[in-house]
């Protein structure tokens, strides 16, 4: 059975090509998975054409003031959606990805342990998914990274 590293990584080659193909490139924005969806996209092959890099804004008022997060819960769709074109915007990308979440031990806001909210920002829209996932912190984020690059791969392959 594949290890959940080497599902995100079979999804960031995918994404890969999708970018590729479509001479594109990516930026992200990530909250609860601190850099591990950055660090996915960065090991996947020819990373360096279409990766434009990626934001790790941990902080509720980091979410704010750099990603221009409204006066919202940092847990939402309008956040979410507001991290993917802030992100694609300060890293010069048509595309931006982001993910925001609570991966515990304890809910946050009111939100529940393995609420997750992925956007994906491409061709001039908006796209954004809620998740669910069981786990520890650890397979929440493993989870909130296979599928944030599975949601992009939708979107890319639709456009």
């Amino acid at each position: 059975m594949a290890s959940s590293n080497d599902r995100i990584d079979s999804l960031a080659a995918t994404v890969a090509a999708d970018l590729a193909h479509r001479g594109s490139s990516v930026a992200v924005a990530e909250s609860l998975t601190g850099g591990l969806l950055a660090n996915a996209l960065a090991r996947a092959d020819g990373a360096s054409k279409w990766f434009r890099g990626g934001v790790v804004a941990y902080a509720a008022d980091v979410k704010h003031a750099l990603l221009g997060v409204p006066d919202v819960a940092v847990v939402s769709r309008i956040a979410a959606e507001a991290m993917a074109r802030q992100a694609a915007a300060l890293l010069g990308s048509p595309i931006g990805l982001a993910v925001t979440g609570v991966g515990g031990p304890e809910p946050q806001d009111g939100v529940e342990v393995g609420t997750v909210w992925v956007a994906a920002f491409a061709d001039h829209e908006s796209h954004a998914w809620e998740h669910r996932f069981p786990g520890d912190p650890a397979e929440i984020c493993s989870a909130t990274c296979a599928a944030a690059l599975s949601r992009l791969h939708e979107v890319l392959d639709a456009g």
